[in-house]
């Protein structure tokens, strides 16, 4: 093996940056890439390597998979940093990016607390509301509102708290010249352009319904034979 023989490690990464460019794909690259790193010891370039093969595929699930495991292998906070801005640019880029969501719910609740972070209901409401503004540009997209779901029951909140936010978004979109609705920052509405009824917030209602019991779980019924 390479170890064995004391060859240069340097150079294989160099020979596996380009393999991995040309085959993100394919397992086995990805396991001995972090082989090697490993042995060097060095995963800095690594986030920067990740970045831009992302560039390339950015949901390509073994890249993803990869830049998770150099993130809790080696948990520097150098590393942990410049994180949740990496992923925000991502969605910046592709707010449907699957990935990219499920990757912000690995940094953000599945890898500790770091400095900063330990006021856990802060970054509760800091996440329901990056996710409420992302559902407010695209609703018809299902990756934010299983974030929004993820992030409520990690943290055990009812979904009927969230009522009021998803409402608009289960109706149809207003007749052009209705008069705007007063503003509310915690609950932004959606988008001129949306194409509502969401389905995803029709869903949602149902499950709210459902979990009142009662008359709600008939309209819980009601409401998932209008999908």
């Amino acid at each position: 093996t390479l170890m064995a023989l004391k060859s240069p490690l340097d150079d294989e990464l160099q020979l596996v940056d380009e393999l991995a460019i040309k085959h993100l794909k394919t397992y086995q690259v990805w396991h001995h890439r972090r082989l090697l790193v490993q042995q060097t010891r060095n995963p800095g370039p690594e986030l920067e390597f990740i970045a831009n093969s992302l560039q390339v595929d950015a949901k390509n699930y073994h890249t993803w998979s990869y830049r998770q495991w150099i993130l809790a292998y080696f948990n520097d906070d150098a590393l942990w940093s410049h994180e949740l801005d990496f992923v925000e640019s991502m969605l910046e880029n592709d707010v449907r990016n699957n990935s990219a969501w499920h990757h912000r719910f690995f940094v953000v609740f599945q890898t500790g607390v770091r400095n900063g972070d330990e006021d856990r209901e802060a970054i509760v409401r800091r996440e329901l509301a990056f996710a409420k503004e992302r559902i407010a540009i695209a609703p018809n997209n299902p990756s934010v509102w299983n974030y929004l779901r993820g992030v409520l029951d990690h943290a055990k909140i009812p979904y009927s708290e969230l009522q009021a936010f998803v409402l608009p978004y289960s109706l149809p979109q207003p007749p052009l010249g209705t008069p705007p609705e007063i503003v509310d920052l915690e609950n932004p509405l959606p988008s001129k352009d949306s194409q509502l009824p969401c389905v995803a917030a029709i869903e949602f209602m149902a499950d709210i319904h459902e979990a009142a019991g009662g008359d709600d779980s008939v309209k819980a019924v009601e409401v998932g034979y209008a999908l």
